[in-house]
């Protein structure tokens, strides 16, 4: 059988309300993450990520609050990143109610710490979440940043990605700066050649506009597809975003979450 793509609203959260910028700047408040993230489910959201994007330029932890409020209304997985530096924040965030966490900066910072959170939690737990900017200093073009992509490191997107999975990573989150906000679709060359070195499901984030433009990430080879503004300014709903994926022919969830595959 063919695993269904997921749809994944995301939530990216600042000082405890949902943000939403273009480039990872000049964020706006878009809403309350807890009403947010039931109203996505409501709709029929196969998982919704949760993002605490200043977390660790704040240098503090997790909103583990905000997390508990939302594991409390929201009865789809919940993926929780930001701030998450160690395996007793995992187990944290976990006691609260997420089903997976993010890792981002603080593996790239210390990559042991991806091999600990997936010994002692599974795989199926690390979600590695990688904020990619085009750099032609790589030999991908590609290159890997932190700190909510204010920071640019020296790795090379590709093989950070092939490392990653390696050491444990269960699934990785690939969020194409470029094309983050500015709603002019998935960087399909990125996904692809995700796609190529990644053992494991790789979520494309970045770039959504219209229904159209998550059919082509799912050719390209993505296993889900992740957006904000198009869900958060009403552009787009859940529902709408799994029709059109019916149409091109892929198979999604349905309302009651069977599988269902286009004819």
């Amino acid at each position: 059988m063919t695993l269904a793509s997921r749809v994944i609203p995301c939530l990216d959260v600042a000082a405890g309300r949902v943000v939403k910028g273009v480039n990872f700047q000049n964020l706006r408040d878009m809403g309350d993450p807890v009403e947010l993230a039931a109203h996505y489910a409501a709709q029929g959201a196969d998982e919704i990520t949760f993002l605490d994007v200043t977390a660790t330029v704040d240098d503090r932890a997790t909103t583990y609050d905000v997390v508990q409020r939302t594991a409390e209304q929201v009865f789809v997985p919940l993926t929780v990143g930001g701030g998450v530096r160690s395996v007793d924040d995992v187990a944290r965030l976990l006691s609260v109610g997420a089903d997976k966490v993010g890792v981002n900066s603080a593996a790239i910072a210390r990559p042991d710490l991806i091999g600990e959170i997936a010994d002692r939690f599974g795989a199926q737990v690390l979600v590695l979440s990688l904020d990619v900017k085009r750099a032609p200093s790589t030999v991908s073009g590609f290159v890997v940043t932190t700190h909510g992509g204010r920071t640019e490191t020296a790795l090379d997107a590709l093989d950070w990605a092939r490392e990653a999975t390696e050491r444990g990573a269960g699934e990785l989150l690939v969020n194409s700066i470029d094309a983050d906000g500015t709603r002019d679709g998935f960087d399909l060359e990125l996904v692809r050649l995700m796609r190529e070195v990644a053992s494991v499901p790789v979520i494309a984030s970045g770039g959504a506009g219209k229904a159209a433009d998550f059919a082509p990430a799912i050719k390209a080879g993505a296993d889900a597809v992740l957006a904000a503004s198009v869900f958060h300014t009403g552009a787009l709903t859940v529902g709408q975003v799994k029709d059109a994926l019916r149409a091109e022919g892929v198979t999604v969830r349905g309302a009651l979450g069977e599988q269902e595959e286009a004819t």
